[in-house]
């Protein structure tokens, strides 16, 4: 039996029964009854904008997987290069596959020298890290030409190998100038995440080396936030993508929609309320007064998960393995205190609210010295092989340029008046 539904024109009479499929009804479907009638769904609360075949998310099982693999599995045994071949081309790489993979974003590290000297040194001394990424991203297109290609394979992949590769370093440079260090060069004899840690801490040594687990640590928050579904920075990315604007300008916006608090500031603003709770003792008083509506439980709760964030396990364990090696965060025990006095709260209980993927991760970072500015930066260099993944399908799709319509609430028709005759 086809599973659907009937809707009724209660004005006419007139009904018209429209499949369910795979958890979605066609709005095109309904615009055949209902012309000119419009879903009222601000922020897409409920409306599904795209196919898609990249990730799955299930927020009520707390479940995540990437091509359909588990996150799980992909966390222990994978490595970020390899999530985001599998990513953008659908399927896992031979091992031949991922050495040509490997040794081209490898390849590509580098920035073009003007981009360092005239860019980037342009900015003021104190600018944000994720300000200084945004626009360095946009200025890529000014240099790569072909990539307004957009429909040329071989001109597309390009482009996608140039912006994995670069994005760490763009990332490192932009730390560096903000904090009025030098320039430190990618070395391609380092792995990609040993990379970035040697690009961001080589100070005078001829060869930086990262600890081993906190490389692998930073591989597996790369991994984690690869991609994450439809969220506010995809959907910028599609959204000006639709318009066939080169990739570069496309992942311009999705930095930009990342930089806001709301999205990529997520686990900054844990670290800010835990640093505020200042000890374990203060725990309790602090949750009282987030139930009483003053201030909120940062790091908790999702707008998709309505479970434990599988990502929020893994990265648990991860903190382990970090702080075995930093020494642990003084911010550990009353992240843990908050966790377990929430978690035992039908009030937060009740209203599905669970540590999410910022809870554990802000912390990881600043254990490895990384400063708060950087964490959205941190978050942009993984979710670049998304945020491509997603344009890729789109074109592949060959997606209508995205044109939400509106309910509209303001003044009839009004006839001017004169300046001189307004009251």
């Amino acid at each position: 039996m086809t599973e659907s539904i009937t809707i009724i024109d209660n004005r006419t009479g007139n009904q018209l029964e429209i499949p369910i499929v795979r958890g979605g009804v066609s709005a095109a479907e309904w615009q055949k009854l209902l012309p000119g009638i419009w879903f009222f769904d601000p922020a897409f609360m409920a409306t599904a904008a795209c196919d898609s075949a990249i990730t799955y998310l299930d927020g009520e099982a707390g479940i995540l997987r990437y091509r359909g693999y588990p996150i799980e599995e992909l966390a222990e045994r994978s490595t970020y290069l390899e999530v985001a071949y599998l990513l953008l081309h659908g399927e896992l790489p031979t091992a031949e596959q991922f050495e040509q993979w490997k040794h081209d974003i490898t390849y590509h590290t580098f920035i073009h020298e003007n981009v360092r000297k005239r860019f980037l040194e342009g900015f003021h001394y104190d600018a944000h890290p994720m300000g200084m990424l945004v626009s360095a991203v946009a200025a890529l297109s000014t240099f790569y030409l072909d990539a307004k290609d957009i429909f040329n394979l071989e001109s597309r992949n390009k482009q996608i190998i140039r912006l994995i590769a670069k994005m760490p370093t763009l990332a490192a440079a932009a730390h560096r100038f903000s904090v009025g260090m030098p320039f430190v060069y990618p070395d391609n004899s380092l792995d990609y995440c040993a990379n970035f840690l040697s690009m961001m801490w080589k100070v005078a040594e001829p060869r930086y080396e990262a600890h081993p687990t906190l490389v692998r640590a930073l591989d597996i928050l790369f991994m984690l936030h690869a991609d994450h579904e439809q969220n506010c920075s995809t959907t910028a990315m599609r959204v000006v993508g639709s318009s066939h604007a080169d990739p570069y300008s496309a992942c311009a916006a999705a930095c930009a929609a990342l930089y806001g608090p709301r999205h990529g500031g997520a686990n900054e603003a844990v670290i800010r309320m835990l640093t505020q709770i200042g000890s374990m003792e203060n725990v309790p008083a602090f949750v009282e007064s987030v139930k009483q509506g003053h201030g909120r439980l940062q790091g908790f709760g999702h707008r998709v998960y309505k479970n434990y964030d599988p990502r929020a396990k893994i990265i648990k364990r991860t903190a382990d393995e970090v702080f075995a090696v930093t020494g642990k965060n003084p911010l550990l025990d009353i992240a843990l205190k908050l966790e377990e006095i929430a978690l035992a709260d039908e009030y937060f209980v009740s209203r599905k609210l669970y540590p999410n993927v910022d809870f554990y991760s802000g912390l990881i970072y600043q254990a490895m010295g990384f400063p708060l500015e950087m964490f959205p930066v941190l978050f942009a260099i993984p979710r670049t092989s998304g945020w491509l993944a997603h344009w890729v399908e789109m074109l592949d799709q060959d997606s209508k340029i995205a044109r939400p319509r509106q309910i509209y609430s303001g003044a009839e028709k009004r006839d001017y008046v004169p300046m001189d005759q307004r009251s």
